[in-house]
């Protein structure tokens, strides 16, 4: 008997996987983008998948960074998103960064091809009618109003909301590299990289301050309707870190720890900007951190007093768009499916998820829980001990209740950390390195993490009902 599609909502990353893994375990979906008939203030193209921030994944350790694991997770499920990631990486140290206009052609080229998949170009003004009893929501932070309002309708809630801002991005060619030089920061090799994968423009004193005060005093976009509406910490404008204290930049994007100027190896730069490669040719870099709400005008301005951009071009300036949630606690069930509406879930970053990985790997869970009663079959939740599981658990009610509010939980975006992972069990072994059974310094945290990203590849596989591992199979 012929199985009736699943309807997505949305052709961003979340989107994108879920119909991924919709039309993988066997059954149609039709896939619903707007963008080729409405744009977006953040989008520049019509890609399924398109990446309006930055390029990069972060982290693809899967050893001891939680980022890392849920790329190897993903990877185990057979994610669209993290296949298309891989082929198309550029340098970055030890994070995962790709060429954004070539990963966004390949998502939508295997999409387009996939048998059981059909994509719609089209706005989808309310709340499908109950003629599409299996629907996933994955409209992002830029949903549509007259979905976002029938989204608040059937809720009964307001949706929270959160600023996120946009890097500029520079010409390479406009870079003065007799200034700058080639470096990852503690020269960390990642994958595609060599260790000289960022560039890097030293600052001394007098410039580091004179640059925090240019920030602090330059004219800023407004948004007066938005007024109150909070940041994600994850994701601040680089004047909004300024104005927190004169050495805020020096302790985070600007840090010039682990960087040796090779121009002037003897003297330590006091504060360091570092760009990123952002497409497979090299021929473009994203400054890291410096999401902005300056004016346009005035990004040029200030960023061109930053030593080696003097003279930078700029592909693409700095902006800032609101992010807008659901208060998933509260709405949806463990499966991702509002508790008002059988059969209706949410996806990616509108259920309070943060990050490009983080927003895939729901719309991956989304698409398996939909496939699964689509297809009669039990939906199983991964289990707690996985990085799928931990930030599920985020999103669906792993919170804290406000002491302010009753019954309401203290519900806020989050990026996938070890702090969601329920602890160690007694008596689990840590294995030291370099020192036979002795720890000394962070060597424990650092095992613990191990043992941690050890439990949840174990626990994954067996969800996803793979053999284990050589090295599981051997202990």
């Amino acid at each position: 008997m012929a199985l009736k599609p699943i309807h997505v909502i949305g052709g961003g990353l979340a989107g994108s996987e879920a119909a991924w893994q919709i039309a993988q375990a066997g059954v149609p979906v039709i896939l619903h983008e707007m963008r080729g008939v409405r744009g977006t203030d953040a989008h520049k193209t019509d890609g399924l998948a398109e990446l309006v921030c930055s390029n990069s994944f972060r982290s693809d350790d899967a050893e001891t960074n939680a980022v890392g694991l849920l790329h190897a997770e993903m990877r185990l499920a057979g994610s669209l998103i993290m296949r298309s990631g891989d082929s198309h990486q550029v340098p970055a140290g030890g994070a995962l960064a790709v060429d954004r206009d070539g990963f966004s052609a390949a998502v939508t080229a295997r999409l387009e091809a996939h048998p059981l998949v059909t994509i719609v170009r089209e706005e989808i003004a309310g709340l499908p009618s109950s003629d599409w009893d299996q629907v996933i929501i994955a409209t992002g932070p830029l949903t549509a109003p007259s979905l976002a309002e029938a989204i608040r309708a059937e809720t009964g809630a307001d949706a929270l909301a959160f600023f996120d801002a946009i890097a500029p991005i520079v010409h390479f060619d406009t870079i003065d590299m007799d200034i700058c030089w080639f470096q990852s920061r503690y020269d960390k090799v990642g994958p595609g990289g060599t260790g000289k994968d960022y560039i890097n423009c030293p600052m001394d004193k007098a410039q580091y301050e004179a640059f925090v005060q240019a920030l602090v005093d330059g004219p800023k976009t407004e948004f007066k309707e938005w007024e109150g509406t909070p940041y994600f910490d994850g994701c601040l404008p680089i004047e909004v870190m300024a104005e927190r204290g004169p050495e805020t930049l020096r302790h985070g994007p600007m840090k010039p720890m682990g960087l040796t100027n090779a121009h002037n190896p003897s003297v330590k730069p006091y504060a360091v900007v570092q760009l990123r490669q952002d497409n497979a040719l090299g021929t473009l870099y994203n400054i890291v951190g410096f999401q902005t709400k300056l004016k346009h005008a005035e990004q040029v301005r200030v960023f061109r007093t930053i030593p080696g951009l003097e003279n930078a071009e700029f592909a693409r300036l700095g902006g800032l768009h609101r992010n807008t949630y659901i208060n998933s606690p509260t709405l949806l069930d463990g499966s991702l499916q509002l508790k008002s509406r059988s059969g209706l879930r949410f996806a990616g970053q509108i259920t309070g998820c943060e990050g490009y990985v983080e927003s895939a790997a729901i719309g991956l869970l989304a698409g398996r829980f939909a496939a699964a009663e689509r297809r009669g079959q039990a939906v199983s939740i991964p289990p707690a001990t996985t990085a799928f599981g931990a930030l599920l658990g985020h999103i669906t009610g792993g919170h804290l209740v406000s002491d302010d509010e009753p019954g309401k939980r203290s519900f806020q975006p989050m990026n996938v950390n070890f702090g969601l992972f329920p602890p160690l069990e007694a008596g689990t072994k840590l294995k030291p390195d370099g020192f036979e059974g002795r720890f000394r310094g962070k060597d424990k945290t650092l095992a613990k993490k191990k043992a941690t990203t050890a439990r949840a590849l174990r626990d994954c596989r067996a969800w996803l009902g793979l053999a284990p591992a050589a090295a599981e199979a051997a202990e």
